[in-house]
């Protein structure tokens, strides 16, 4: 972590939370928006949708004078998390699906331990010390998720058969939160580049996609769907994100990210594609809550 990192005043801490918690909101569209996409497979949804985020992170990033060649130039160590992080995530994610298409729920659930491992490793960073709220927020967002992921009717059922699935999703879920926390060892290293990270994720699922998949054309709508997905929730996400992992709370931004299960869930509902329940209240409330603990710290700020 950089030393301006740990001398920020408070007031800038917050900003940069509530900055990187906007990545929360966009990747609470990402359910929706993929169920738009219509039949396009996974790997050439990702490849369209990070072209889209390179194409328009990089006029942005120029549009406002930055230097976006100079800016790619970064160490390996730089480029293998970002590739590893990005890439590495959505990966797996698709792959544990994969190997276990019969276990979608139990897929999903462990996919989602990547907001308490980000508290969890927050602990190891220079200067960040992991406080009980931290982890009883971590923990009431946990119980949240199963509650989202579980109550659609099926209990929660781990098979060994789905074994390998499963290995997948947490392979993932690691992935990302290795990459959030260990972003701030990188402080010094400009948002902008998050755009090469792109670029790269783009070129690799293309590759994946040439060898695992048949390409679907995209029809109108769902050109827009992954015209949104580039934008959003797989593009200006990511931007802000990093700049709130590398200078706000990122304790709380882990606990806050359960919000995305919850928020997902809310706009399938609202969109006519899925249903409500006693689970949706339940869920938000020990999301919320959990928030609220694992907050209070930068919220007394």
């Amino acid at each position: 972590m950089t030393t301006e990192a740990l001398s920020a005043p408070a007031a800038e801490v917050r900003r940069a939370t509530a900055i990187g918690g906007m990545a929360i909101l966009m990747w609470s569209t990402l359910a929706l928006l993929t169920a738009l996409s219509g039949t396009i497979p996974p790997f050439q949804l990702v490849a369209m949708s990070f072209a889209v985020a390179f194409i328009v992170g990089t006029a942005a990033s120029a549009a406002r004078g930055k230097d976006v060649i100079g800016v790619l130039r970064q160490p390996w160590p730089v480029w293998l998390l970002g590739i590893a992080g990005l890439f590495g995530y959505h990966f797996f994610y698709f792959l544990a699906f994969r190997l276990a298409p019969d276990a979608a729920v139990e897929v999903n659930l462990l996919n989602y331990l990547w907001p308490l491992l980000i508290v969890l490793f927050s602990a190891l960073l220079p200067g960040e010390r992991l406080k009980r709220g931290h982890i009883l927020g971590a923990l009431c967002g946990l119980a949240g998720t199963v509650l989202i992921v579980t109550g659609r009717g099926r209990g929660l059922s781990l098979e060994a058969g789905a074994l390998p699935g499963y290995l997948s999703a947490m392979t993932g879920a690691v992935a990302w939160a290795a990459y959030s926390v260990l972003s701030r060892r990188f402080g010094n290293v400009p948002t902008e580049a998050v755009g090469g990270f792109c670029l790269a994720t783009a070129i690799l699922a293309g590759l994946c996609h040439l060898l695992f998949e048949t390409t679907v054309i995209p029809t109108g709508g769902e050109w827009l769907a992954v015209l949104a997905m580039g934008i959003g929730p797989v593009g200006a996400a990511f931007f802000v994100w990093d700049h709130g992992v590398k200078r706000g709370d990122i304790r709380a931004l882990g606990v806050l990210s359960y919000a995305t299960p919850l928020t997902s869930t809310f706009l399938l509902i609202l969109f006519g594609q899925a249903t409500g329940g006693w689970t949706v209240w339940a869920a938000c409330a020990l999301i919320m809550g959990g928030a609220v603990l694992a907050s209070r710290d930068v919220l007394r700020g």
